[in-house]
């Protein structure tokens, strides 16, 4: 069988796909189109893949390069003649999704998120939501990430066909296994994301000041890229000894190692949040908002703390709280959130739904 993967992200597909990659390259062909903008592409073919390097703009909307990107697909199915195709994110799903619809090709896709285009509503939405029919309109299977955007989109008749709800992208429980918990009076806190406005950095900062002034035995760790407008914040923050900042890290299980809670004040719109399931699946406790992608994966006072939205004061609260637990307490919030991944998001439940997507007698 030919497979034919469409994605928008090399690392992205890498970091949390491989599994299925390498488990369907062992029987089958697999050709996955991705952009080569983290240098991952040698990573995915040793997986057993091919990859074609495809560049677009993740954030354009220049019509010329979308129809451009859409040619692009109609030629990589024409060339490879996949038997099914997997397009994940939107560019991917809409354009991949209209090439296959065209040429009567099967494909199966995922949403990730639904983006700030849809979250933020007016225009955008409405070209995107349009853009979103068009591309799904033909579908095999609409995977969804959280009951949330699940629902948002039927309630907006964007899906005709069939639909299901997956874990997430899933967490790999061997590659993050449960971690000692640290020992000792210091207690660090550590926010990994790419540092923009919608993950909440603002939140973790304000936090990270005001509880550093309270609480001396505490750290703030930051793992992420940085753009640029935060980047003499951090710097100056660094300075004073507020945060400390480790840019992008490649093995985050040695943040982990150290860390004793991660803080994921985010609202941006997520599918479902890989960071919160690592974490989670580390044995660490998380606090996070109340927003779809997150409230699947906390449970308040089980495994960590809820906060509010873009809200400082309460996230705070929340880290004083943490820091009110006995050591013994916190340990045991972290294994409680290694039961739940094990239960609810384990990354074999995702290769099995896509397994079961593949046509039959080939």
């Amino acid at each position: 069988m030919r497979i034919l993967i469409l994605s928008n992200s090399d690392s992205g597909l890498y970091q949390f796909r491989k599994e299925l990659i390498r488990d369907l390259s062992a029987s089958h062909t697999v050709i996955c189109s991705v952009p080569n903008a983290d240098g991952f592409l040698g990573k995915l073919e040793e997986l057993g893949c091919t990859c074609v390097e495809t560049d677009f703009n993740r954030r354009g909307t220049n019509p010329v390069s979308e129809l451009k990107l859409f040619a692009l697909y109609k030629k990589l199915i024409h060339k490879h003649k996949p038997d099914i195709v997997f397009t994940y994110t939107i560019k991917p799903n809409v354009y991949g999704g209209m090439a296959c619809a065209s040429l009567g090709v099967p494909y199966v896709a995922n949403i990730t998120g639904l983006g700030t285009a849809v979250e933020n509503g007016g225009m955008m939405q409405i070209i995107t939501l349009a853009l979103y029919r068009l591309g799904l309109r033909k579908a095999q299977k609409v995977f969804f990430q959280n009951t949330s955007n699940r629902d948002f989109m039927l309630r907006h008749h964007v899906i005709r066909g069939q639909y299901d709800l997956l874990p997430g992208s899933g967490v790999n429980l061997e590659g993050f296994p449960v971690l000692p918990f640290p020992a000792g009076e210091t207690v660090d806190f550590v926010f990994i994301a790419r540092i923009r406005k919608e993950k909440g950095i603002d939140q973790y900062l304000e936090a990270a000041e005001a509880i550093r002034a309270r609480y001396p035995q505490t750290r703030f760790h930051i793992c992420g890229g940085c753009e640029e407008d935060y980047r003499n914040r951090l710097e100056d923050l660094q300075e004073k000894g507020v945060i400390c900042y480790h840019g992008e890290v490649d093995n985050i299980r040695q943040i982990h190692a150290i860390s004793q809670c991660t803080v994921h004040p985010t609202y941006y719109p997520e599918g479902m949040s890989n960071v919160l399931l690592e974490s989670c699946a580390c044995g660490r406790p998380i606090i996070t908002t109340d927003r779809p992608g997150c409230r699947e994966i906390v449970e308040d006072g089980i495994n960590g703390f809820v906060v509010r939205q873009k809200d400082s004061a309460d996230l705070i609260a929340k880290i004083e709280r943490f820091l009110a637990l006995e050591p013994e307490r916190r340990r045991q919030m972290g294994l409680a959130g290694r039961a739940k991944v094990e239960r609810e998001f384990d990354r074999k439940i995702v290769i099995e739904k896509y397994m079961g997507e593949l046509p039959h007698g080939l």
